[in-house]
């Protein structure tokens, strides 16, 4: 019995630091730091997981994941900056943030929590959100990564 509630009293401590300080706790390292909690897959990883199998293209979407891979920008047309996040999921997604139209994020590095909103695009290998970015002219709805407490749009 005192095992049960000196766990209780740990998680009710655990919840309280996290909701103080949002920014600073991913489901990802949240699960590194109390592997016996049993966490639940996000709304935004099983949308999409279900764009994803059911080969779904052109909504907009919310979410986070881990950078795995830094690729190199894309300087055809409007130029983006592009890595790659792996959600809680496991599911991998491109992030191709046009760089024309909102910062870079300069800093990034394989390892980082990213967050992110965007139009999601099926692909085969999990799928690439873009317009991570305002949209100058007005006709589609403005998304946005943040990493590190700032954002970028």
């Amino acid at each position: 019995m005192k095992k049960f509630l000196l766990i209780i009293l740990i998680c009710v401590g655990a919840y309280a630091v996290v909701s103080q300080y949002p920014d600073s706790f991913s489901p990802s390292s949240i699960k590194t730091l109390f592997p016996f909690l049993k966490t639940e897959v996000s709304t935004s990883d099983k949308a999409l997981k279900n764009a994803f199998k059911n080969k779904i293209s052109g909504f907009q979407v919310g979410g986070s994941g881990k950078v795995i891979e830094i690729l190199p920008d894309d300087n055809q047309g409007s130029r983006h900056q592009r890595f790659i996040l792996k959600l809680d999921s496991n599911q991998t997604l491109l992030v191709a943030h046009n760089i024309d139209l909102a910062p870079k994020i300069k800093n990034l590095k394989v390892g980082d929590h990213v967050n992110f909103y965007g139009e999601y695009e099926w692909n085969s290998k999990g799928g690439v959100i873009h317009w991570t970015h305002h949209d100058p002219n007005g006709r589609h709805e403005g998304g946005w990564l943040n990493h590190g407490g700032k954002m970028y749009q």
